[in-house]
């Protein structure tokens, strides 16, 4: 079925750019992966900015599909040359800005900066909205507030996934849930605030911009709607061997929260999903509006347009991985060559046997900054007491609980102070690859159950996947949320995990001693400041 299934071009191609991987993932007409392709790449840290290059982009995403294209030409002796539909999707928020020419300005500015304190303060302010750092309108603002040169220039500004999108269509439009890491979303009318967007466009007349906000966002296209074909240009871009042809349809462009949300099943209200990687967020879809801004809570969209509110980490796996680099070196050091996921399943298993609490370690991930807390640079730190329980299942433990505790305290703002109610929470992402390990912890941190599905490390690849899937398939009012239940997910497995009080309140304790330690460094910080 999968040959006939390639050959008729039937097959959905999504591709997804990650912040340490791009992956590329063909699905065939039961919503399953046949295929799979992907590249790694690690952001870089240049003059202060994390960035990726355009170069890098293209080669990462071409070698990811041509990595796809591989494993289909071995597998079926068959090249692709059309498919049904292709979906794009990438790390939200940040900035690309372009001037006429279609030129980028300056560097991509990834969400992983925290530059944008003052911009992000006044805007907030001024909208009554909660604008984080790493939202699109908030570096823009910045660069004003920096009378940067380029701003004079711009003629396009959009995210990642857009301007990939728009690489390979021509078309300047975006999925509203990326849209919305851009600018507040109204989503009784399925676009930007216009009332926002006015007082934005005073402040640019002030400082003599000629350019209107609206006009240099990208168009807001929601979950169903097409988006435009792939060019020649496009097809090119794509596939550098000459075999993919032109004309195929393309859906919007989404944001990696928006196509969790739908890898997870949880677009429908009462429902959330997390999301752990790199950044780790926690995505909550409402059934009404919050009572009061807060500056720790993100409040977006799902793909169909329906609101959210997203309680995001900018840190979460990335020291664990330097650490878990470490156990390798000393294993080469023996002449052992153990592979990445023995070892990683190995060491994680291990924090099952660990004290509830970690035994008095404690650790933060924090590479870079963080938003939700006083940091506005990457500070990874372990530390222990002379009476700590130095033990290695401890020691994973910790930095386990490290990964969660920054959105755990956002979330308790939902939970205790918006009581926002759940059916249920799902996740996914790669830490989720050892069974249990992951899942287990995170009941104890959230304490709530945490289901995982079959297919939780396929991730938003495949998510991108079904929305594409989704447009070219869509009944006349088939929901969204309908769609995924009835049809994508109509047999999936998954699994809950429930919560373990022991581990509840283990975690309690740890994040006291996050807390705690937290105000000690803010308190010194303050007086040095003095």
């Amino acid at each position: 079925m999968s040959k006939i299934t390639i050959t008729t071009g039937k097959a959905v191609l999504g591709i997804e750019l990650g912040s340490t991987r791009i992956k590329a993932v063909l699905i065939d007409e039961e919503y399953k992966p046949i295929a799979t392709g992907s590249f790694s790449w690690e952001n870089q840290l240049i003059d202060g900015i994390w960035t990726y290059s355009l170069e890098k982009i293209w080669l990462g995403i071409q070698s990811a599909y041509k990595d796809l294209t591989l494993q289909v030409f071995n597998e079926y002796g068959i090249y692709i040359e059309t498919l049904k539909s292709i979906g794009i999707s990438a790390m939200m928020h940040g900035y690309m800005v372009f001037d006429k020419n279609n030129e980028l300005l300056v560097p991509f500015r990834t969400w992983r900066n925290t530059i944008t304190l003052q911009a992000a303060e006044e805007l907030t302010e001024l909208f009554n909205y909660n604008i984080p750092q790493r939202w699109s309108i908030a570096h823009l603002y910045q660069s004003m507030l920096n009378k940067e040169p380029h701003i004079k220039d711009i003629d396009y500004l959009t995210t990642l996934s857009g301007y990939i999108h728009w690489m390979l269509t021509g078309e300047k439009k975006l999925g509203i849930g990326d849209a919305s890491g851009m600018f507040p979303i109204d989503t009784q009318k399925g676009n930007y605030y216009a009332d926002m967007i006015m007082k934005f466009n005073t402040l640019a007349k002030k400082q003599s911009l000629t350019w209107e906000l609206e006009k240099i966002l990208p168009q807001v296209m929601c979950a169903g709607e097409p988006a435009g074909v792939l060019t020649m240009n496009g097809a090119k871009l794509l596939d550098i061997t000459g075999h993919l042809k032109s004309g195929i349809p393309m859906c919007p462009p989404e944001g990696d929260a928006g196509t969790g949300m739908v890898a997870t099943n949880s677009v429908a209200q009462r429902t959330g999903n997390i999301s752990a990687g790199t950044s780790i967020f926690a995505m909550i879809v409402l059934e009404k509006e919050l009572k009061r801004v807060h500056p720790e809570i993100d409040m977006v969209t799902t793909p169909a347009g329906d609101l959210v509110a997203m309680a995001h980490a900018n840190n979460c796996s990335s020291d664990l991985n330097a650490w878990v680099g470490i156990f390798k070196e000393f294993c080469q050091l023996k002449g052992e060559d153990i592979d990445d996921a023995t070892l990683f399943n190995l060491l994680f298993k291990s924090s099952l046997n660990g004290d509830s609490d970690c035994g008095g370690l404690l650790s933060y991930c924090f590479l870079s900054g963080e938003n939700i807390l006083p940091f506005d640079e990457g500070r990874p730190i372990f530390a222990r007491l002379p009476n700590s329980k130095f033990t290695l299942s401890n020691f994973i433990r910790t930095h386990l609980f490290s990964t969660l505790a920054t959105t755990k305290i956002g979330l308790d703002i939902l939970f205790d102070e918006e009581q926002v109610h759940l059916d249920k929470i799902t996740g996914h992402g790669g830490i989720f690859k050892t069974k249990d390990v992951a899942q287990k912890l995170m009941a104890a941190a959230f304490n709530t159950p945490v289901c995982v599905m079959e297919n939780a490390s396929e991730g938003g690849a495949w998510g991108i996947a079904i929305l594409s899937a989704y447009m070219s398939e869509k009944k006349e009012d088939e929901t969204l949320a309908s769609f995924l239940s009835e049809r994508v997910f109509i047999q999936s497995k998954q699994s809950t995990i429930q919560t373990d009080p022991s581990d509840v309140t283990g975690f309690n304790i740890f994040l006291k001693r996050f807390k705690d330690s937290l105000a000690i460094e803010e308190s010194a910080i303050k007086t040095l400041n003095k």
